[in-house]
């Protein structure tokens, strides 16, 4: 189909790029446009203008600050996928990344461009959200943070505000005694997952200290499974970790489509989660 009309800028600065969508409501930013154009051609998607912020460099790379790696939203998958500040500072984050569509679309693709997105179906929202990042958002007035338990707000709705662009993502450090695992189920390769989990687990002593578990296409949002994240805390590998993860689904939301009913989905989550946590925490 052929999108509706809109206009198309291209701003050379932050500054102007916040000015355009803080002048119109119904403005959308252009970064990669792996999520965008597809919604735009299918008119699912009527945007009175874009503000396309491939111009806007300060928005791109990969940076280690000490505590945390900060990641600009117009990092491509591919520079995510390949940096060795974030398969040294978070490797779950690079887990994931490469398991986003295909090569073509991860060297198009922005990191940020797919959070901001916020469909709950893709691949890095679960992972941000176990990880705990903290996003960046600026407009003409400065620079806020949005912790990620509060950027994602409904099924393709994210807290930015009017006028508002995201420039980045900060990516605390879990350290030493750390594992991560990122569990993928789709029906064909390269597809969108049916469910996915993001798994970082902390062991001590043979034991589960502590887990973080993000959840893919279990409700409108990415979602942190909490009930197997309390279960897990002092559970030894075996047995007890399975029962844990039989609690992964708790809370969750998820829909009926075309590739698989709700109930499947948390029969996925449960399934996944156990295989996720396993590796994640050293287990054969």
């Amino acid at each position: 189909m052929i999108p509706a009309q809109f206009d198309y800028v291209r701003p050379d600065s932050l500054a102007q790029a916040c000015r355009e969508l803080e002048s119109d409501e119904d403005a959308k930013v252009l970064a990669g446009g792996q999520s965008l154009l597809p919604l735009l051609r299918l008119r699912l998607a009527y945007p009175s203008k874009l503000v396309d912020v491939g111009r806007l460099d300060g928005l791109k790379g990969v940076s280690d600050r000490g505590d945390h790696v900060f990641i600009g939203a117009m990092t491509t998958h591919d520079e995510v996928m390949r940096s060795p500040v974030v398969d040294a500072g978070c490797p779950l984050l690079a887990l994931a990344t490469a398991q986003v569509a295909d090569p073509a679309i991860r060297h198009r693709g922005t990191f940020g461009g797919s959070l901001a997105h916020a469909d709950p179906a893709g691949d890095l929202p679960a992972v941000v959200l176990a990880l705990e990042g903290v996003f960046v958002a600026a407009s003409a007035q400065g620079e806020r943070e949005i912790p990620a338990a509060e950027f994602f707000v409904d099924y393709l709705e994210s807290s930015l505000r009017q006028g508002e662009i995201l420039a980045g993502v900060k990516i605390p450090k879990l350290g030493a005694g750390w594992g991560f695992h990122y569990e993928k189920f789709h029906t064909t390769a390269q597809a969108w997952a049916v469910v996915g989990v993001a798994a970082a687990v902390r062991r001590s002593n043979g034991s589960i200290a502590e887990a973080r578990i993000g959840l893919t296409c279990m409700g409108p949002t990415p979602l942190r499974a909490r009930a197997t994240e309390a279960a897990l805390q002092g559970a030894e590998l075996g047995d007890q970790v399975r029962q844990a993860c039989q609690e992964a689904a708790a809370g969750t939301s998820p829909q009926a489509d075309l590739h698989a009913q709700a109930d499947y989905r948390r029969h996925l989550a449960r399934v996944l989660t156990h295989r996720a946590v396993r590796v994640a925490a050293g287990s054969p």
